[in-house]
Parts: structure tokens; sequence; C-alpha cells
């Protein structure tokens, strides 16, 4: 087996396994909300907690791929991240949960920066385009860790007992993984932020992330809670898991759709996929409506966040870590806004009508996606 694809496989390992260490969190949030007595906004105040902590570490990251190869801060972080989602299972009060949901979110940002930007190093040593499956790897680690968790809630196994076997086994395939990643990947130039002079391409990707942020980490955070209050099912973690399956299936098959139809028509079919999914989620909030209702927005976001980043990638003004930091900052904006957004218009209102924020955000991808490639032809 040659250099190229170790280093591939190796990668792999690390989306697959950050999918299922963030799906191990996200599906038990619904546990975590009956286990500490929270009401929405409570725990619209808890998610906050996400955001804010990868916001905090979007600089650090953005320097750290800068003045290092890209698999050292991943490992770091990679080794923090288990550590930490060991700790929101042995969490006694809200103080220490919210203390050990911050280095989650925190050590999951320099993390996905650092995979994202050894992904585009990856991918230049094959001819056709890998990054998508990556993204599809992430995905089958999150569909992994919600079917695994499904069965530790059938099973009335504790939040405690679970998050511990997750983050040990996590740990275990990584540290083997881990010396097989791409060395010296570090760009020679590109590395310095400019604030004066922004760039609009670079700036335009960053709203189609923040929309697709918002759409993506949202479900997340709130399909478990929407199946077990709206749609009265007890196994709450089954529009969760529908909702990856769809979303990893997708992500297999966007290299090649990509390739065949555009990136620019993607965007557009990818937003109205999202668009008819929340809709028909709002509308119909029954088991069967709900689940083909994900099912197809799972498909809709799937293709946003691989195809922004791999545009970003081919920035002439940064390098491609330090465009992938300053896209995935917009990113953050959009887990900072929409899933507590979601919990006060819920608690105001239902969680029905806070779904329309999804919808809206949907919507928004045509519009700034034409606009990137507009400027995109002004400029060749």
């Amino acid at each position: 087996m040659s250099e190229h694809h170790k280093q591939r496989i190796s990668l792999s390992l690390f989306f697959l396994l950050s999918g299922f260490c963030f799906a191990t969190w996200a599906a038990r949030i619904p546990t975590i909300k009956d286990l500490f007595s929270l009401n929405e906004a409570e725990l619209g105040n808890v998610l906050l907690t996400l955001p804010i902590s990868s916001l905090m570490g979007l600089p650090l990251s953005g320097w750290l791929v800068a003045k290092f190869d890209s698999r050292k801060p991943l490992i770091v972080s990679f080794v923090l991240l288990n550590i930490a989602l060991a700790l929101i299972g042995l969490s006694n009060s809200i103080l220490m949960l919210v203390v050990a949901v911050f280095i989650f979110s925190f050590c999951m940002r320099i993390l996905n920066i650092a995979m994202n930007t050894q992904s585009i190093s990856v991918q230049k040593s094959f001819v056709r385009k890998i990054i998508g499956s990556f993204h599809g790897l992430w995905s089958s680690g999150g569909l992994i860790g919600v079917i695994f968790s499904t069965f530790m809630v059938k099973y009335g196994v504790s939040l405690q007992n679970h998050t511990l076997i997750a983050a040990s086994f996590s740990l275990i395939v990584g540290l083997i993984a881990y010396p097989l990643l791409l060395k010296n990947d570090r760009a020679a130039e590109g590395n310095k932020l400019q604030l004066r002079k922004p760039d609009r391409q670079i700036v335009l990707l960053g709203v189609l992330v923040f929309f697709a942020a918002v759409c993506e980490g949202g479900i997340f955070d709130w399909s478990g809670v929407y199946f077990k209050e709206v749609v009265k099912e007890d196994l709450f973690t089954l529009g969760y898991l529908i909702f990856m399956v769809f979303m990893a299936l997708s992500r297999f098959f966007s290299d090649v759709l990509i390739e065949k139809l555009g990136m620019k028509r993607m965007y557009i079919i990818s937003s109205s996929f999202i668009s008819v999914g929340i809709t028909s989620l709002i509308l119909f909030p029954y088991f069967w409506p709900s689940i083909v209702a994900l099912s197809i927005t799972g498909l809709g976001v799937a293709a946003i966040f691989p195809m922004t980043f791999m545009l970003a990638g081919t920035s002439k003004k940064y390098s491609a870590g330090m465009a992938i930091s300053i896209v995935a900052t917009y990113a953050i904006v959009g887990m900072l806004i929409g899933p507590p957004l979601i919990g006060y218009i819920a608690h105001a209102f239902n969680l029905k009508i806070a779904f329309i924020i999804f919808l809206i955000s949907g919507l928004m991808l045509i519009p700034v996606s034409q606009l990137f490639f507009k400027r995109q032809a002004d400029t060749a």
C-alpha cells in the first residue's frame, strides 16, 4: 500500500472518530436535560457553551496549523476531546457539565480545523476528489455513535458508563492511527490573518457555512428533543439516527455528484432539499412523516460543508489552514446563534415554530452561493 493511501486511511479514522464522539454527546442531550431537570431555555444556555468555546478555539487553531504540522494540534486536541467526553458523563453539577462541554467543544474545533487542513494536503496526492468522503466518514462515525447511543438508551446504560466506554474506544483507535498521518504539511505563506482587507470570496463562503451550521448544528442538538416532545417517540435517538444515515450516504456520493453537476447547481439542490425536509417536519410532526422529512434534510445538508471547505482551500490569499479557519469562524457563529435561539423561541412559543429558523437558513443558501460564483467568474 502506498504512503498516500496510508495517510488517507489514517486521516479517515480521525474523521470517523470525531463524528463518533460528537454523536455520543449529541444523542444524549435529552438524557442530560432530564438528569439536570432543565427546561428548553436552560438547555439552550448549556448548548450556548459549545459555540462560545469553539469561537475561542478558532484563533488558537489557526495559529497552531500555521506554526506546526497539522498532525500535532490534531493529536493533542483529540486526546483532550476524549477526556472531556468522559467528564461530561461524570458531571454531577451544572458547573462541572458546562466546564466539560466547554473543553469538549474547544478541542473539537481545533481537531476539525487540523483534520480539514490535512485533508486539503492529502487531496493533492489524488486525481479524483476525496474530500467529500472524509466528511462522509465523519457522518458515518456520527451514525455509529447514534446507533451505539440508541442501544445504551434502550438497555438503560448510565450516561457515565456510556461516555467512558465511547471515549476509551476512540482514544485507543486514534493513538494507533496517529503515526500514519501526513507529516510536514505546514504552508510556507498565507498564514497571517489580514483584517483590513478581507477576501470577499472567503466572506461569502463563511456566510454559506453560517447558514449550513444553523441547520446542521441545530438538528444535531434539537432533533432528539423534537422526537421526544413533539413526535412523542420514546426512543428519541431515532430522528437523529435517520438524519445521520442519509447525510452520511449523501456525502459518500457528493464527490461524484459535484463533478457531474458542478458546485453551483449542488448548492441550489441542497437548499431545496433542506427547505422541503424542514417544511415537512414542521407541518407533519408524526413518526413516519418526520422520519422521511429528516431523511430529506440530511440529503440536503450533506454537501454544504465539504464543498465550501474545498472552495476555501483554493484561496489565493490564504493558506488552506488559515482559509478554513476563517470560514469555520462563520460556522461557529451559526452554531452560537442557531441552537440557543431555537431553545429560546421554543420556550416562548413551541418547538415547531422554532424550527422555521432552519427553513429560512436553508433558503438563504441559494442567493449567497450564486453571488459567490458570480464574483468568482468576475475575478477569473
